[in-house]
């Protein structure tokens, strides 16, 4: 049976939000950087700032990588949370965990999107009803989904909530040493869902599978509308306030 038009669309949303996601965290960390560069001229010093906004993030997404490597039986090492210019790139963390096959670490690897996903999903529903946004958005009332974003960083320590939201949405992306294993298991995924195409094979439990899917995964995509509403007034800040740093004298 074919996925019906609303299954297509709540995938496809929440896909379309990941990514934007994704741009708008790399977008922010370099803004991050920038600005403090342009302030201090300093590499080391842009560096650690960004490493001490994204701290509650940077220790979740270690400690995901920790726990899910010794609940598969894996020996992890002491976790290092500092950071570490490595060339071009960034090192704001990191865990020694044994290899465990391409499958058990691709599970590691995963760990703090997943962990970061759902305390995303948590703190936006129990603090800040994303819900509403998803259901104005869904609507097509642009406006109502503004002024719900709005009030809700009114809620009791909103803002501080919204920090923690935002470090550990920022932070819960993997790294490229954490996508290296995903590869393989990737590649294997992809090529038994086309054989299963070709060979037209029967999807008896599909829509059985996406009725019970649908709830969480609303409630994700609402929870990831929120955070990238949120980004985007960061980004925003962080792009005007770079902009007046860049047309003052040093």
């Amino acid at each position: 049976m074919p996925l019906t038009v609303p299954s297509v669309q709540l995938w496809l949303g929440l896909v379309l939000l990941f990514l934007a996601l994704v741009w708008l965290s790399r977008q922010i960390s370099l803004q991050i950087q920038l600005l403090v560069y342009c302030l201090t001229r300093s590499e080391e010093r842009a560096t650690l700032a960004l490493f001490l906004i994204f701290l509650p993030g940077i220790l979740v997404h270690e400690a995901a990588h920790w726990a899910t490597a010794r609940l598969l039986g894996l020996k992890a090492g002491k976790f290092r949370v500092w950071p570490k210019r490595q060339g071009q790139q960034i090192g704001l963390g990191s865990v020694s965990v044994q290899s465990g096959g391409a499958l058990a670490d691709s599970l590691v690897g995963i760990a703090p999107l997943v962990v970061g996903s759902l305390a995303v999903a948590l703190i936006s529903h129990q603090i800040f009803n994303a819900a509403r946004l998803g259901t104005a958005l869904a609507q097509g009332d642009w406006l109502a989904t503004v002024q719900a974003f709005t009030a809700s960083l009114g809620q009791p320590d909103g803002l501080l909530w919204a920090y923690l939201l935002f470090a550990v949405a920022n932070a819960m992306m993997p790294s490229s040493s954490d996508r290296e294993p995903l590869k393989p298991v990737l590649l294997y995924a992809a090529l038994a869902v086309g054989m299963y195409i070709i060979l037209q094979l029967p999807l008896p439990s599909l829509p059985q599978l996406m009725t019970w899917l649908g709830p969480p995964l609303q409630s994700l995509s609402s929870a990831f509308l929120f955070v990238t509403l949120l980004d985007l007034l960061i980004l925003a800040g962080l792009s005007l306030t770079l902009l007046l740093v860049g047309r003052q004298p040093l």
